[in-house]
């Protein structure tokens, strides 16, 4: 499943609507952003819903759509003040952001099995007839998947590699980054959500300063200052509103080079974390460092 098309997160007037949607007929048609349901429209979806527990002998085809979205009522709609909850259930800025970030350097770095990037979604591609530059071809009867641009080549990988091995911190700042690089097998193992949050904030833009090109270097440079400026201490009202409006600009850049299998739920997940922090506060108050330590 991908979840790709966040420019319907965006405003309207928001150029890069104007770019994908030339003609003022076709802005109009344009899909929205969704609303999020209320704690009451919720409620009534959930009162023809039965909860069977257990598991279900008879599973539902593909081709068969679903009666409601909904499979079962959850117990904590049975507290009295639930349903009036603006946010009902807390993403955790800790998991959301080591995901994103072994995804970002997994895939950077095509590491088997953990890449984003595969022959399967290669073939997703040319399905979906986009990104032609992408698409496999045959050359002596073997399958070629043409180089993208959002992956390091061999030299490229070595540097990268080697920046974050030579790194020295301040004692007490990461763990030792050096024990969980491979620089043989060009690959990152062994990270902790401590170490994938120092990365993807602080060392990860000088990894790949100068060595992709502009547009996915630029798109990452941008993941990593708004993860930077979710997780300050001190919350300013007005950059929150403009961190929600950076971080679906930012997935619309990310869908210009990355392919759909990039766009798994937790990457789809950013555009709704500074909504969060707009209405609950820092993050330090509701993330899982201070239980899984």
């Amino acid at each position: 499943m991908s979840y790709r098309n966040h420019i319907r997160f965006l405003p309207k007037n928001h150029p890069y609507r104007k770019r994908k949607f030339t003609s003022a007929k076709l802005r109009d048609k344009a899909p929205l952003c969704p609303t999020i349901p209320k704690g009451t429209e919720v409620v009534e979806q959930l009162l023809m819903v039965v909860n069977n527990f257990g598991k279900s002998k008879k599973k539902r085809s593909r081709d068969e759509e679903a009666d409601t979205m909904w499979k079962k009522k959850s117990v904590f709609f049975s507290l009295p003040y639930w349903e009036v909850l603006v946010v009902r259930h807390n993403l955790d800025v800790m998991h959301v952001e080591k995901n994103v970030c072994e995804s970002i350097v997994n895939t950077l770095l095509d590491c088997k099995g953990k890449s984003k990037d595969h022959y399967q979604s290669r073939l997703d591609l040319q399905d979906m007839g986009i990104m032609p530059e992408l698409h496999p071809y045959e050359e002596d009867n073997i399958t070629r998947l043409p180089p993208a641009t959002y992956t390091l080549s061999k030299s490229d990988k070595k540097m990268f590699c080697k920046r974050l091995f030579d790194l020295k911190l301040p004692y007490g700042y990461s763990s030792k980054i050096s024990n969980c690089v491979d620089v043989e097998k060009y690959k990152l193992i062994g990270l902790k959500s401590h170490d994938c949050h120092v990365i993807m904030q602080q060392l990860l833009p000088v990894a790949i300063r100068g060595l992709m090109e502009e547009g996915p270097r630029v798109a990452i440079l941008r993941l990593s200052k708004f993860f930077f400026g979710l997780c300050r201490h001190v919350v300013d009202k007005e950059e929150i509103v403009q961190l929600e409006l950076e971080a679906a600009e930012i997935l619309c850049k990310l869908e210009d080079f990355f392919p759909p299998s990039f766009f798994d739920p937790m990457i789809h997940l950013v555009v709704h974390l500074a909504r969060e922090v707009r209405l609950c506060g820092p993050v330090q108050f509701r993330w899982m460092y201070h239980f899984e330590r």
